[in-house]
């Protein structure tokens, strides 16, 4: 492997958040990401924060993480709600926080506003652990690379963890380009979480390879098995698009 694919399948499947974010479905869903994230040994489940708890029960003797989204899918919603929502996920079992950044403060140069919410958030998860990750979602396929830039330099001085590019909820997710630009802003300060439209190795390769530390998908499963030797992603038909595909 060169330098994007040197990663064993084993160390790939640590930087995958194992996603399940559809606002339908059954507990059987819940519990076979569960089930994956053991099996794959995935980062983390990534889920709403209606199934925190749900999912922290079931991950219990586990390293599997528990991630909580927040402010999702829009981030419109106000620091106050995202504040109460990562303080009930936290008590839930969350020990990783994805937030979305509000894209239209940050699109009317409102940079305080923008600089607060995400730090309110960052004061919570430090205040109950230190070791709690908080990820902004920037929303990529909005903003003009001036924009990803001064977004990336707002979420450095919060004190967040991560920038990510987006929700996959979105016209378009993760890019080459764009987290090349994530990385280049941040240098090693921070990680880089590359989400939405990411579904097989060669993607997941090409997103390491520009900088990107963490990868939020929905197809980890088939991704690892790709990466083993047991998935012939050439073959898969159709090209359906879950749209949990993302976070």
């Amino acid at each position: 492997m060169s330098s994007e694919t040197s990663l064993s399948p084993k160390e790939l499947a640590g930087m995958i958040d194992h996603t399940f974010l559809k606002n339908f479905g059954s507990v059987k869903h819940v519990e076979k990401l569960c089930r994956e994230a053991r099996q794959y040994e995935f980062a983390i489940v990534a889920i709403h924060p209606s199934q925190v708890k749900r999912c922290s029960n079931l991950l219990k003797g586990s390293n599997i993480k528990v991630g909580a989204c927040i402010g999702f899918p829009l981030g419109q919603t106000t620091t106050a709600v995202k504040v109460f929502e990562t303080r009930e996920a936290i008590e839930n079992g969350a020990t990783e926080i994805d937030m979305v950044m509000n894209i239209f403060e940050l699109q009317n140069e409102n940079y305080d506003f923008v600089h607060n919410d995400i730090a309110a958030v960052v004061h919570v998860c430090r205040e109950a652990n230190e070791h709690i990750v908080v990820k902004v979602i920037l929303e990529t396929c909005f903003l003009t690379d001036e924009q990803k830039v001064k977004a990336c330099q707002i979420c450095m001085a919060t004190g967040a963890d991560f920038c990510k590019t987006s929700t996959g909820f979105r016209p378009s997710g993760a890019t080459v380009k764009d987290i090349r630009l994530m990385r280049e802003t941040v240098g090693e300060s921070m990680g880089v979480k590359a989400s939405g439209g990411v579904r097989d190795l060669n993607k997941v390769k090409a997103l390491v390879a520009a900088g990107a530390t963490r990868i939020g998908t929905s197809g980890g499963v088939a991704i690892i098995k790709e990466a083993t030797g047991e998935y012939d992603v050439s073959r898969k038909e159709g090209g359906h698009r879950d749209e949990e595909d993302a976070y």
